[in-house]
């Protein structure tokens, strides 16, 4: 009969070692895993700091999330598709309702940070948690633009203007090389015109501030949107594993 190398309280009432196994001392001061509460023996690790048999320390590595490009890719995917959703919901309720209500962009952070999390199988981490303030600053920021440009179309239906038409007829009537040389200009101008959307959008958080209490509330709130953001994208908790350690030599070895 092979001994499983712990030893029961009984041990001690008898001292007498059996030369046919190998024994081995338990840990100093009875010193027990912090798992599973069984006293540790020759080897034991410790987990954050606290001291675990092996088999629970076994149990830890096979249960913490394990991160990978392919992961951070998914979560990514995943966080994009929150920020269009989290924008649509945005610009949409403020358009519909004509009421700008800042405190949707906890609701836009909560998902972002909800959806990379989702996306990840719980992973979490930094690179993680920067990508989730990126999101959600854009999908808030980006909002402004439907936004503008719905307040602008509505504002052109009330008071519309006649359009002159001084271009004269003639003049649309280009040659067909001139027509493929305009081409590239009119992409252009359309890339032109995007590019500047976009910069405007982000820094229209910013540009409120020429409203300084309306400015200040809404990035007030836009932090802590993104701070929502940050704090869910932080994952499950990771366990600092450092070991083994040997305890104690065998008290004896069979011959």
């Amino acid at each position: 009969m092979v001994s499983s190398g712990k030893m029961s309280d009984q041990n001690y009432s008898n001292p007498t070692p059996q030369f046919t196994t190998a024994e081995y001392a338990e840990a100093p001061s009875g010193d027990r895993c912090a798992a599973c509460n069984q006293h540790l023996t020759a080897r034991y690790y410790r987990v954050n700091g606290r001291m675990a048999c092996e088999g629970c320390t076994e149990q830890i590595r096979l249960r913490l999330p394990q991160d990978s490009h392919a992961l951070y890719i998914r979560g990514l995917v995943f966080g994009l598709v929150a920020m269009v959703i989290g924008l649509v919901l945005y610009a949409g309720f403020t358009i519909v309702t004509h009421f700008y209500i800042g405190y949707i962009s906890l609701a836009v952070g909560w998902l972002i940070g909800k959806a990379i999390l989702k996306g990840s199988n719980g992973v979490g981490g930094r690179r993680y948690q920067i990508t989730a303030v990126i999101l959600t600053y854009a999908a808030v920021s980006l909002a402004a633009i439907p936004i503008a440009l719905a307040s602008r179309s509505e504002q052109t239906a009330a008071n519309p203007a006649v359009q002159s038409n001084s271009q004269p007829s003639g003049e649309g009537q280009a040659a067909p090389h001139g027509d493929s040389e305009t081409e590239p200009n009119a992409k252009m101008s359309l890339g032109t015109a995007l590019l500047t959307l976009a910069l405007l959008g982000l820094a229209s958080p910013f540009l409120e501030l020429q409203d300084p209490l309306h400015g200040v509330i809404g990035l007030v709130i836009l932090f802590v949107g993104i701070r929502i953001a940050w704090r869910l994208t932080q994952g499950r908790g990771t366990a600092n594993i450092e070991g083994p350690y040997d305890n104690a030599a065998p008290a004896s070895v069979m011959r």
